[in-house]
């Protein structure tokens, strides 16, 4: 990253939590990915020749066929993560019934980077806020985080290329067109861009029930990136240890937890209003 680093010498809560278990995966029922699909190799050949951006590719698992495999390398040279399917899931996800072994769910906008959410908030002259999803499967729940972070004033989310939803069409819908205006970068390492914003000056937080830092007397007022885990298990082990402090949420009631998009917007606004009130 070329931006400038940020000042992390302040006192900070650095230690490193005990690691636990990575979430399991489960991929994208066919519904998510309703809207979005490009199905076919003509439509396949003409999408990657336009450029435009493929979130996922689902080839038919154990296909022979040259000219799919060459479309699968095409497709992941520009950035596609290639998935390979039984033919049975892939008639089920093709609202045609004429895949020819291939779907492709397209990018609802395309993706920015690093860089670009850091340089936005140099634009801003603002402390960057971030918000890093860590293996989110649910659309709605991505859509609805890119919708308060657009809302609270963020600069950018970060999502990773495997075992996450990407920006799919139900997600765009879902953000009510935040989308359009909030930078979205898809990494292919979670825990190694975190160790980057470690080194421009970041702190990192992930948010965790057992956190030892309460939500209100942390400081989010400097350079901040917020961790929402995975719906079912929360953050992977890696991503836990490489976080600055663990961040817990006050519950008062009997339920021990938030939704993901619920705790994201909770710790969006408690940034914003220690921004606003500096």
């Amino acid at each position: 990253m070329e931006n400038k680093a940020f000042d992390r010498n302040k006192t900070k809560n650095s230690s490193r939590p005990e690691a636990r278990k990575k979430p399991g995966f489960s991929r994208e029922e066919p519904e998510a990915l309703a809207e979005g699909l490009i199905e076919g190799r003509n439509a396949l050949t003409e999408a990657l020749k336009s450029g435009r951006t493929i979130d996922k590719l689902y080839v038919a698992e154990g296909s022979t066929d040259r000219s799919l495999a060459r479309l699968a390398a095409l497709a992941k040279e520009a950035g596609a993560v290639v998935v390979p399917t039984d033919r049975r899931k892939l008639d089920q996800m093709s609202p045609t019934g004429t895949h020819q072994g291939v779907i492709a769910a397209v990018a609802a906008h395309e993706y920015a980077s690093v860089e670009d959410i850091l340089a936005l908030a140099a634009q801003r002259n603002e402390a960057p806020l971030i918000v890093i999803c860590d293996e989110l499967s649910d659309p709605h729940n991505l859509g609805a985080i890119l919708r308060s972070a657009e809302c609270a004033g963020a600069h950018g989310v970060i999502i990773p290329k495997r075992r996450s939803v990407g920006l799919t069409a139900v997600v765009a819908k879902t953000s009510a067109g935040a989308v359009e205006y909030l930078p979205v970068a898809r990494v292919s390492n979670i825990s190694n861009t975190i160790r980057e914003l470690k080194d421009q000056g970041v702190w990192v937080y992930g948010t965790a029930a057992d956190g030892a830092g309460e939500l209100y007397r942390t400081d989010l007022t400097g350079p901040s990136a917020i961790v929402i885990g995975n719906e079912g298990e929360g953050m992977s082990r890696l991503v836990r240890e490489s976080c600055d402090a663990l961040v817990s949420i006050p519950m008062k009631g009997r339920i021990s937890s938030l939704n993901a998009s619920a705790a994201a917007a909770v710790l969006l606004y408690e940034a914003l209003r220690q921004r606003e009130s500096k």
